[in-house]
């Protein structure tokens, strides 16, 4: 069967057109939430994890978060006294720097900062991260909790550094070893050796860095460290 004469263009690549739209919604949103929540605050989150976000997001069901596209949330505020939605708003978006989102809420800073103090969740150390405490294991049986290793994790423990053989049937060190110690930037073995220990030495939390009320601007200086 003959081929079509008629040209057909098809177009593939649709990224910039979406990332306008997106950007426009976005935009929308805040000026929503500006409309809907009296406070603003701006936040940064320590070992992120998209599930612990999102229970949050899910407890505070009433209140509004944004994250990412941080020069986009600093347009649809203000970047300056000119520009800016709301009076002060503009110093807001000076804070919008690095790994930082928005909050937009009812709550005054005292009762958004104790739900945060209290909001910690224990997870595994991902590679990059500190190490909190030191982790050494005896020779012998390798031991997690209360339970030994199945024997064919061995090539695996061995594979991440830990001088492990076989004794009949038996995960065994053939001397003492040393996961990390306390200060030590994690490198991806030692993050997956805590992990199959199920040790966890980071903690998931939010910190609340500043905030915004009917035209006034306070540093929220308190807070945890990052």
């Amino acid at each position: 069967m003959p081929k079509s004469k008629r040209a057909k263009v098809v177009h593939l690549a649709k990224t910039e057109k979406k990332t306008r739209l997106h950007k426009t919604a976005l935009v929308e949103s805040i000026h929503t939430a500006l409309t809907t929540h009296s406070h603003i605050y701006v936040f940064s989150v320590a070992n992120m994890r998209n599930t612990f976000l999102k229970d949050v997001r899910a407890e505070r069901s009433n209140d509004r978060f944004f994250f990412g596209r941080n020069k986009v949330m600093a347009k649809a505020l203000g970047t300056t006294a000119e520009e800016e939605e709301r009076e002060g708003l503009h110093l807001i978006s000076e804070r919008l720097v690095g790994d930082v989102g928005l909050l937009f809420s009812n709550e005054g800073p005292e009762d958004v900062k104790k739900f945060f103090d209290d909001y910690v969740k224990a997870d595994y150390a991902r590679s990059g991260c500190v190490a909190t405490e030191t982790v050494q294991l005896p020779e012998g049986k390798v031991m997690r909790g209360e339970e030994g290793f199945p024997h064919n994790m061995e090539p695996q423990l061995r594979a991440l550094g830990m001088p492990t053989s076989l004794v009949n049937g038996v995960v065994t060190l053939r001397s003492e070893y040393t996961i990390c110690k306390a200060g030590d930037v994690l490198t991806p073995d030692q993050a997956q050796l805590l992990k199959h220990f199920y040790i966890q030495q980071a903690d998931f939390q939010v910190k609340i860095t500043c905030h915004w009320y009917d035209g006034k601007f306070e540093e929220l200086e308190d807070t945890m460290e990052q």
